[in-house]
């Protein structure tokens, strides 16, 4: 009988063994940000997985409100400065001079506005693109801001970025990552983990409960999602929806409900711990998410490793987070969203199977794989390559 190995030992020993002891994070949030998402949670979950393999980790991001500029997170040190948009040339700038001391590798992770690492930096690198933006900017910024991030991401960043290593999270944001002129054999699909407190268990709502989860803000859609809901009460009753997330929308969407009259079924949960949203996900009957943008969908995948099936709409990252017929049921338009929550409501053996199939599901992604992963392509990077693919090679 052998003993399994330990993945924080394989860390070590990987980065060990390319000279790799000290790794700088570039992001433009911290986990602690009161407007904090997927992203933030994904650079968390890695950094504090490569420090309990013994290596080094900085985080650098913009100021988060209430929390001190330098903090201990996890085994990994974060550093908070500067606001929204002087983050990008200031922390450029501070690695370029080693403010923050030397790096043997640098990981920069592009929420929208890139750090323009290939300006300046040397050494073994990374880039984290979650998913291309595309409509994200005319829903966030003016015109003229939106026009701009635009033609940034479509036209000069995939210039500038070309011999980049990028990583992103799933096959169907690396092909449109491929549409804008990234490189095939540049591009690494890294799916993101589902932590291990997402588990089955707790009580499910004795009556039909949907839940969206996420920042409440125009690309999440969270008002396709309560018509949807509104109108999937035509079949089932007695279906309830709970949004869990805070955000600039609320107010616009507790207005919708108003309107729709539809108080009496529709709660808003606003922040919740993580021992809150483990219970919500185990008494739903389904997730629901209308977002028109994502990379993957950690909530899709979280609500599975409760044993939740999900209902979301058919876009990149949605169709490779769900199993479609397996863990859950993709929506191609906001009538199609409103009868398959219907049919998730009101169909036990179809609830039941997609049960089955979410925690299937839901077991392929740990957060060990993920570190695991993104640390053999830092490692490859610092070895010169070897292990790259090259264009029109198989396997």
């Amino acid at each position: 009988m052998t003993d399994t190995p330990d993945p924080r030992q394989k860390l070590g020993d990987l980065a060990a063994a390319a000279g790799i002891r000290r790794i700088h994070m570039l992001a433009w949030r911290d986990l602690d940000d009161v407007e904090a998402g997927g992203s933030e949670v994904h650079a968390a979950e890695v950094a504090r997985l490569w420090s309990e393999a013994g290596i080094e980790v900085v985080l650098r991001t913009s100021y988060a409100q209430g929390h001190p500029p330098k903090a201990k997170r996890d085994g990994y040190q974060v550093i908070r400065k500067a606001g929204r948009y002087l983050v990008f040339p200031r922390a450029a700038a501070s690695e370029a001079a080693h403010r923050y001391g030397k790096r043997d590798a640098l990981v920069e992770i592009w929420n929208g506005m890139p750090f323009f690492s290939p300006l300046w930096a040397t050494g073994p690198r990374v880039v984290f693109l979650h998913h291309v933006h595309a409509d994200m900017w005319r829903m966030v910024l003016p015109p003229n801001l939106a026009r701009m991030g635009d033609t940034l991401e479509r036209q000069v960043a995939p210039r500038l970025y070309r011999g980049s290593r990028m990583v992103t999270l799933s096959p169907s944001s690396k092909e449109e990552m491929l549409e804008i002129g990234f490189k095939d054999e540049l591009v690494e699909i890294v799916p993101p983990g589902v932590d291990a407190h997402f588990r089955p268990g707790g009580t499910r709502s004795a009556t039909p409960l949907v839940v969206g989860v996420g920042r409440l803000v125009p690309v999440k859609r969270f008002d396709r999602l309560i018509r949807a809901v509104v109108d999937a009460r035509r079949s089932a009753p007695e279906l309830q929806l709970t949004l869990v997330g805070t955000g600039p929308d609320r107010s616009e969407l507790e207005a919708l409900v108003e309107e729709l009259d539809a108080g009496s079924f529709v709660t808003f949960a606003g922040r919740v711990s993580d021992e809150e949203l483990v219970s919500i996900y185990q008494s739903a009957w389904a997730v629901a998410s209308a977002s028109v943008r994502e990379g993957w969908g950690m909530t899709l995948t979280e609500a599975a490793a409760c044993g939740t099936p999900a209902v979301a709409t058919r876009i990149p990252g949605h169709v490779d987070a769900l199993a479609e017929g397996t863990s859950g049921l993709l929506a191609d338009d906001p009538a199609d969203l409103a009868r398959q929550i219907a049919r998730i409501a009101t169909d036990a053996p179809l609830r039941e199977r997609l049960t089955a199939g979410a925690l299937q599901h839901a077991g392929h992604f740990t957060w060990d794989a993920t570190a695991t992963k993104i640390m053999e392509i830092l490692v490859d990077e610092a070895l010169g390559r070897p292990g790259l693919r090259r264009p029109g090679a198989t396997g």
